[in-house]
């Protein structure tokens, strides 16, 4: 008997809230800004952290933004850049990172009371030998009881989630739309130097929807190829 076609699936569908978030905008690295809403990547991040397999990925579908959105900012001390492992390695008890030497002040615009609907499939690996109910019976067993494989967070690791529950549709989307910009979708692990691929991101009241496939970076794509043809 064949397995059901994936788009026969209803959604698997959870709900996640922080006091805080911050989904930074690639293009600003070194002051972090925050997209309005949830990423399709951070989505998934939440999802792999409550329920994770090598036989399966998810897609996120649709993100519903169920809170308004309201805005923070924050100035902090870090560091520029940390020390590699082979370093720390070579050098052992020998070495002696200075903080101070490499500190800077850096800003933050960030999320505040924030709380997420997300929809996801699903999608099995080639290797995979379980049939995809099998995952979705124990995805929804956990999110019962409120499991976690780590604990998840909202874009930034100091931003944790504060709670993750079964979706409640009392809860409405919020009636707002804009358009966000370029977002990344997922990373392609096609070729042997994986690619980003991305989308143009539409909040329609209170709602983002993901399509199923992205657009790579042209000119990114060009320096990878370049880059494989050399070490070929």
């Amino acid at each position: 008997m064949s397995k059901p076609a994936r788009e026969s699936y209803p959604a698997l569908v959870m709900e996640v809230r922080g006091d805080f978030a911050c989904f930074t905008r690639p293009e600003l690295k070194a002051e972090r800004v925050s997209y309005p809403v949830m990423t399709p990547s951070a989505a998934r991040g939440v999802l792999q952290a409550i329920f994770w397999k090598p036989e399966f990925d998810y897609r996120i579908e649709q993100i519903d933004v169920l809170n308004e959105i309201k805005w923070f900012s924050i100035r902090r001390n870090e560091v520029t850049d940390a020390p590699s492992l082979s370093t720390v390695l070579k050098e052992g008890r020998r070495y002696h990172f200075r903080a101070p030497d490499k500190r800077d002040q850096r800003n933050t615009v960030a999320l505040r009371d924030v709380a997420y609907r997300i929809h996801a499939q699903i999608e099995l690996k080639p290797h995979a030998t379980a049939h995809v109910a099998k995952y979705r019976d124990q995805f929804h067993r956990r999110i019962e009881r409120g499991a976690s494989f780590t604990h998840p967070y909202l874009g930034t690791r100091e931003f944790s989630c504060t709670d993750f529950s079964a979706p409640d549709y009392s809860n409405q989307p919020i009636m707002r739309s804009e358009d966000l910009g370029v977002m990344l979708l997922r990373i392609d692990y096609a070729s042997p130097t994986p690619r980003s691929l991305w989308f143009t991101a539409q909040l329609h009241q209170g709602v983002l929807k993901v399509p199923r496939e992205g657009i790579h970076d042209p000119a990114r794509d060009a320096e990878i190829d370049t880059a494989e043809r050399r070490r070929a």
